[in-house]
């Protein structure tokens, strides 16, 4: 029998988006047996406060979930830290948790894909994650497959694997350097994510995904991907604090639901997929995969002929 996980959402003032993932989610078979609980940051100044009021105005009016908590931030903590805390709080209260930002629709079939996986996953200690997202990539993909690291797109995990987040970015980023690891870390260097994770390790951003996904690979642990999307970013109209204007990354979802059990090894095909499809994005894509801000991109505009996604 799937046991449910609790779904963690952070919002902060896009009302529309945030209603549209609500809506998404209560469309899924599980969602009435899910607990919710819902991160909403402060507003950063008085021209942010009108948007987070009505958006917190909403939050209160959700049904169709086991039970729905409010967590209101009295100050703003930005997209970044306030991730790490509320996943931090609740994977400690239940063990794994699902994760969502406001931007993210889901599938009828997510929570059930991210459930059975957890599920089935749970002692298999080389998994440290799974995803709901994957590139509308030209090649055909199994039906599931593993990746090393760890990605942020609609994803689930367990405490033993949060637990191995490693807040210090330099720490991760000398690991990667001394062990000889910036290639395979770049997906043949057909990314930047090195850099990026040198940009949060100074000082110049605070992301956590890139720490993320970097205390994964460092663990040698793998994230289970799904081989048709379950999540659709609709954030990509330059409304999110990480967020630029791009249809690169548009994807449809699978109305069917996907079969979550496969060998737990990396799957260097898709591996070169990803790639393939990193190495032929835009140049001018404005957005990140990997969880790299779009910040990022000024700072790297002059050195490389790139982009990243994810909000």
């Amino acid at each position: 029998m799937t046991t449910t996980a609790p779904i963690i959402l952070f919002v902060y003032n896009r009302l529309s988006h945030t209603q549209q993932v609500i809506a998404a989610l209560k469309e899924n078979l599980l969602s009435a047996e899910s607990e919710l609980y819902i991160y909403a940051d402060a507003a950063k100044n008085v021209d942010a406060l009108q948007a987070v009021n009505e958006l917190r105005s909403f939050l209160t009016t959700i049904t169709g979930f086991k039970s729905v908590h409010i967590c209101l931030r009295e100050t703003n903590l930005g997209v970044d830290d306030n991730i790490i805390l509320g996943v931090t709080e609740v994977i400690s209260i239940h063990g794994k948790a699902i994760v969502l930002e406001d931007d993210l629709v889901t599938s009828p079939w997510f929570l059930k894909f991210m459930n059975e996986a957890l599920d089935f996953y749970e002692n298999q200690d080389e998994v440290a994650s799974i995803h709901g997202y994957v590139y509308p990539v030209q090649q055909k993909l199994k039906e599931v497959f593993f990746i090393k690291g760890a990605d942020c797109w609609g994803w689930a995990t367990w405490k033993r694997a949060w637990d191995l987040f490693e807040h210090d970015g330099a720490e991760l980023l000398e690991k990667i350097s001394t062990q000889g690891l910036q290639k395979e870390f770049d997906f043949e260097d057909t990314y930047p994510y090195f850099k990026a994770l040198e940009q949060q390790a100074i000082g110049h951003t605070k992301h956590w995904d890139i720490r993320w996904y970097a205390s994964a690979f460092l663990s040698e642990k793998l994230t289970l991907y799904p081989g048709r999307s379950l999540v659709k970013n609709i954030g990509h109209d330059a409304s999110g604090t990480h967020c630029g204007h791009s249809n690169s990354y548009d994807v449809t979802l699978s109305l069917t639901p996907l079969s979550v059990e496969t060998e737990v090894i990396a799957d260097q095909e898709a591996y070169h997929i990803f790639a393939d499809f990193m190495r032929n994005l835009s140049v001018n894509s404005p957005v990140r995969p990997k969880g790299i801000a779009s910040r990022l991109f000024k700072q790297l505009k002059t050195s490389v002929n790139r982009r990243f996604q994810r909000t």
